[in-house]
């Protein structure tokens, strides 16, 4: 099958090491791992990884301010608000979104591509993929990852809030079929467009070959004096809702009954600088490791170095993440501690292939983290129960369920 997978949002650099730019390789490598031909058009290529084994067309954001300026007096802004950073790039969604199918399907014809099925990453202020897919009278599956209106206006700030849910509301009514990694996004989806739309969840998945054959975690232990005790892992962005904070505090409890033990966070982000401030004053600094931003495909050796890993998250009411830093961890053998949050209690099997605490508790995660210090055959136990968990969730199976999904949806649509 001939698959055209769009990413239209520029903050997901293809190769770039946010989970999100990893979703993106991943889900592309596998579908070509058995044996699919898929071109992948992006508005971002960015850099620190290697290629999918795709062909990628850069379609790049627009930059001219004659063409910025054109699209603001299109929507009525007065030229004073144009140049305020975040209506500008909101502008740029729009006027990107604007010539996106034109500039698409040019650039497919040019390569003698003919897609078979549309493969969507749901992006903010995007809904051209619905008419790329209609040129060529084919299927579009949408991805969505986030409620990305409400997520974009509480954390990033928002001006054109209603463009966005409109636009968002075509997209998702422009899909034979919306794959939501988890069921708050479903629920978010389904408020939108209620029963006009098919909706099915499929969780992220994981490259079970490559994090389950481990990797040179004793050289890294060396490389960073690790020693021989057991190693707590964090890896993942330093943001807020992250709880790298909390994870510090926990390890802080139990640091001195367990002289021996690490904690090392793998990551940089906004909180980093105030993570390093916090560990420079601890009382266990000694003990804790910030290794900074760390390339996706060196992953599987900071896993194989440690012990335990801990997804912090923070108490969120709509919890709606499918945590790739999670089944990972699980692939490679890892037990997880974690705070009991949406989708997290589903991959997380609390005592079977990790240790689940109520969300916010920093005594919760440091009791799990003590009885699993305490405890090395039982984190045997979990790493034997988190492989076999993980090995049923594959990228290869994900692509599988999505385009099963997608054959029916071709038949509907060509009826």
């Amino acid at each position: 099958m001939k698959i055209l997978y769009l990413n239209a949002d520029s903050g997901i650099p293809v190769l770039g090491d946010k989970g999100a730019s990893v979703h993106v390789r991943e889900f592309t490598a596998a579908a070509a791992a058995v044996g699919h031909e898929v071109v992948l058009a992006c508005a971002a290529l960015g850099e620190g990884n290697p290629p999918p084994p795709a062909r990628l067309l850069h379609l790049e954001m627009p930059n001219d301010p004659a063409v910025l300026a054109a699209v603001g007096r299109r929507l009525g802004i007065p030229a004073s608000e144009c140049d305020a950073v975040e209506m500008r790039r909101e502008i740029r969604r729009i006027a990107y979104d604007d010539t996106l199918a034109q500039r698409t399907t040019a650039e497919l014809a040019r390569i003698g591509f003919r897609p078979d099925v549309i493969y969507e990453r749901h992006s903010l202020l995007s809904c051209a993929g619905a008419e790329i897919a209609a040129h060529y009278g084919v299927a579009r599956i949408l991805e969505v990852n986030a409620p990305l209106v409400d997520e974009q206006a509480r954390y990033r700030g928002l001006r054109l809030v209603h463009r966005a849910t409109a636009m968002q509301a075509l997209s998702y009514r422009g899909a034979q079929v919306v794959v939501a990694v988890s069921d708050a996004v479903a629920a978010h989806v389904r408020q939108v467009v209620g029963d006009a739309v098919r909706i099915e969840v499929v969780p992220n998945g994981v490259d079970t070959e490559r994090f389950g054959r481990g990797g040179e975690g004793d050289a890294l232990r060396r490389a960073f004096g690790l020693g021989d005790g057991t190693v707590i892992g964090f890896i993942g962005s330093f943001k807020p809702w992250h709880g790298v904070d909390l994870l510090i505090q926990a390890f802080e409890e139990i640091a001195v009954h367990h002289p021996s033990a690490r904690l090392v966070a793998v990551g940089d982000g906004p909180d980093w600088e105030a993570a390093r401030a916090r560990v420079a004053a601890s009382s266990c600094a000694g003990q804790i490791v910030l290794p900074g931003r760390v390339p996706h495909a060196e992953i599987p050796h900071w896993l194989a170095a440690m012990d335990v890993t801990v997804a912090p998250y923070s108490p969120q009411d709509d919890f709606y993440f499918s945590p790739l830093k999670i089944i990972e961890s699980l692939a490679a053998g890892r037990p997880v501690v974690a705070p009991r949050l949406g989708q997290i209690a589903e991959i997380v099997q609390d005592g079977e292939t990790g240790v689940l605490y109520e969300p916010g508790s920093v005594a919760g995660c440091a009791q799990a983290l003590g009885e699993l210090l305490a405890q090395p055959p039982r984190r045997r136990r979990m790493a034997d129960n988190a492989r076999a968990f993980a090995g049923e969730r594959s990228w290869k199976r994900v692509v599988e369920t999505v385009l099963g999904f997608d054959t029916r949806a071709q038949a509907g649509l060509r009826a």
